[in-house]
């Protein structure tokens, strides 16, 4: 054993990791005594899911030791390999994560779920998170990537499921927990949940607010979660559950290059603000007719609200007072997903059928205009400004209709006691719509429009289409496996690319959805004192949407044009391992565990066969060619410390790979490293302490380049922050 670990710390490139914790019990990999890695992955079957031969990974929140009040993304998915982190705010309140050299721009490229539902905008048109489940309130995070998108839609990406917590076996069970921190950090949350009878009951709420680390950065938040369910019998249970969020956030704004290298805390924006109102709802019906054969059907809602109100001309332009640019979308959906899963015998073992139909109806009424200027009392006044005649200069009024049916199957067949194969299959029949008028404007160099022009624009588009992936699996000595799958992947055009009015940024209007596949090889183990997973994948992209910064020949300015840049092709390493060194020289019995783990991946994603010869050989846009992380923690009877290094590589914003441009839209995020430090004490059953240190080092840095909110330009990350949480469970 101790040469297979030797082994997978090469390739790691750090000695890892390891583990006290519980696994999940699986029909190919038996199960471990471990305790506390806070690290897992998902079994062959869970519910009315396959998972068998996919790229799974599980984060059991219980176990992080992390800053939990703010959504620390760098804690929270530490051993995730090969994540890309945009750190928006320093308050978690909207995850932006991207894997395998796609955008982490609002988890976009994933399917985003809560407890199997849908939980973004518009899982259709515009597939963007501005909801991040509280991690208080999250009982583990499942992540499965892109090969086995099939069950759950086409991005090539994969899904990511937060499941909530549920109420516990007494009839009631209180924690409160308070947090407060750097630059006026406040963070209270409560939650309630027993179990009476047949019932099952739980509930959480959460006020956040602060002042943030740089000017004009203060918000304002408040998330509500209840869900109930009641258990008819064994077999039969219904759920219902319900989430409310409301946010207001003020936003300081982007940075040029020299504003950043001078001073990032500063803030050159003071008017641009960020709300949002969210309200999503379920109700699932689950029954296990028999023991072999499971279904559930799941209805889900959302009706929610966000607005956007700034400043968006360029940031190396000083703000002269004007009007401010405002965007408002309202998105009404709903949907109902139903499952059937069958266990049947095929020979001496026990092979797995699964089905499923998804019913997807979506609306969104965008507006996008101009708010007023903010002056006096008005300065987050998220109302259009009524003093232009006949509104001639609110850009566009627009209504994006959508509905999508898909049919799914998947089955795994068990060939042997070590190999399966599970084949799927995935019809898709899509129609999007886009219907309303805009504003066809050209503006002088002082951006002032010049004749504007109001034009009405119907656009329809239906298109349906098969895909298929297929994966496998192989047990090794050792309570090890291979794995290895590939699917093919398909990604439509989101409501953006059918029409948005941004000075900075422009549509090509012939912009075609987006194919491709992609394809997992791996060799993992998660059972005993050491755990690891050892893959490498590739992403063919077609038709790749990409920005490229071009020149307006009316005025000469500078912006970014969105448009199907070319085929990319995506290539990488990811490599996990941890172990537990002290049970490793003690014996599973100490009671001490000092748990060291590695998250290293490299990735190479290049534009190819592109007609443009600005961008062929180029390096894929939001792709560091290194991520990399460690942590080290120690486990001892009342407490925890932790102790986490990451490293990103260099990255460009755009498929041009400019390093540097005037107004900071485009250009290099230079490669940057972090150090977090938290640690927790168990006082007794009823009070915990928590603590955590972020950018121990205060290291100046940013992830990313915004071409619109909450920027444009350069957005800092935060300096070193400090917080202390109070815990009480009754």
């Amino acid at each position: 054993m101790k040469s297979v670990a030797i082994i997978v710390f090469v390739l790691c490139g750090v000695v890892t990791q390891a583990q006290k914790s519980k696994t999940l019990d699986t029909v190919l990999v038996k199960q471990g005594d471990q305790k506390h890695t806070g690290f897992t992955r998902l079994r062959d079957v869970e519910g009315t899911a396959i998972y068998a031969g996919k790229k799974t990974e599980v984060v059991e929140m219980k176990d992080v030791v992390g800053n939990k009040a703010t959504n620390n993304s760098r804690q929270i998915y530490a051993k995730v390999a090969g994540l890309n982190i945009w750190e928006n705010d320093g308050a978690g309140i909207q995850l932006a994560i991207g894997g395998r050299g796609l955008s982490p721009n609002r988890v976009s490229n994933f399917n985003t779920r809560q407890n199997g539902y849908d939980m973004s905008a518009d899982a259709l048109g515009y597939p963007e998170s501005y909801y991040t489940p509280p991690s208080e309130a999250v009982d583990r995070i499942e992540i499965v990537r892109g090969a086995a998108s099939l069950q759950y839609g086409t991005q090539f990406g994969g899904m990511i499921n937060f499941r909530m917590n549920r109420g516990d076996t007494s009839k009631l069970g209180v924690t409160a927990r308070v947090t407060g921190g750097s630059w006026n950090f406040l963070n209270a949350s409560t939650s309630v949940g027993g179990t009476v009878g047949k019932l099952n009951y739980y509930g959480f709420y959460q006020h956040k607010q602060g002042d943030g680390w740089r000017p004009n950065s203060e918000f304002n938040s408040n998330t509500a979660y209840a869900a109930t369910t009641y258990n008819f019998n064994q077999r039969l249970s219904m759920t219902l559950q319900y989430t409310y969020m409301s946010y207001l956030e003020h936003q300081p704004g982007g940075l040029t290059d020299a504003d950043f290298a001078k001073d990032p805390h500063q803030s050159v924006r003071t008017r641009n603000w960020f709300k949002v109102n969210w309200n999503l709802g379920s109700a699932s019906l689950d029954y296990r007719i028999s023991n072999k054969l499971h279904i559930d059907t799941r209805f889900f809602g959302l009706m929610a609200q966000r607005d956007a109100l700034g400043l968006l001309t360029f940031i190396n332009r000083i703000d002269d007072g004007s009007d401010r640019n405002l965007y408002i979308d309202h998105y009404r959906n709903w949907g109902n997903e139903s499952r059937l899963l069958y266990q049947y015998q095929l020979g001496k073992l026990t092979s797995t059928a699964l089905v499923g139909v998804r019913y997807y109806e979506g609306h969104t009424h965008r507006e996008q205009g101009f708010g007023n200027a903010g002056a006096g009392g008005a300065k987050d006044d998220f109302t259009f400004n009524p003093t232009y005649p006949n509104d001639s200069l609110r850009y566009s009024d627009y209504t994006f209709p959508n509905h999508n049916t898909a049919l799914f199957a998947e089955n795994i067949f068990r060939l042997t006691p070590r190999l399966s194969i599970t084949p799927g299959i995935r019809y898709e029949n899509i129609t999007t719509r886009a219907q309303g008028n805009y504003t066809n404007a050209i503006f002088d160099l002082s951006g002032n429009p010049i004749n504007p022009q109001r034009i009405t624009d119907n656009k329809f588009n239906k298109r349906h289409f098969l895909l298929g992936g297929v994966g496998a699996a192989y047990n090794l000595p050792g309570e090890m496996q291979l794995y290895a799958n590939v699917s093919q992947n398909y990604k439509a055009l989101n409501f953006n690319d059918l029409r948005t009015l941004n000075p900075n940024l422009k549509v090509d209007s012939n912009l075609q959805d987006e194919k491709g596949y992609s394809a997992d090889l791996g060799i993992r183990k998660n059972a005993g004192i050491l755990n690891f997973d050892v893959s490498v994948f590739m992403i063919n992209y077609d038709n790749k949407i990409g920005s490229i910064l071009s020149v307006d020949n009316n005025n000469f300015l500078i912006y970014n044009l969105r448009t199907n840049v070319s085929q990319s092709r995506h290539y990488g390493v990811e490599t996990y391992a941890e172990a537990d060194i002290w049970q490793w020289l003690k014996g599973a019995q100490a009671n001490t565990s000092v748990l060291l783990f590695s998250n290293f991946s490299l990735i190479s994603a290049k534009y190819v066969n592109s007609k443009e010869s600005a961008i062929e050989g180029r390096r894929v846009e939001f792709v560091p060619n290194v991520v990399f992380k460690t942590g080290l923690s120690v486990r001892r009877r009342k407490w925890t410390a932790a102790y986490q290094f990451s490293y990103t590589g260099s990255q460009y914003t755009d498929a041009t790979n400019a390093s540097y441009t005037d107004n900071a839209i485009d250009g290099l995020v230079p490669a940057y490293n972090i150090m977090d430090l938290s640690g927790e004490y168990y006082i007794n059953k009823h009070f915990t302490v928590f603590a955590s240190i972020n950018n121990l080092a205060n290291a100046h840095y940013f992830t990313r380049r915004a071409d619109s909110y909450p920027g444009p330009g350069i957005v800092p990350a935060d300096a070193r922050s400090f917080y202390v949480t109070v815990q009480f469970k009754l």
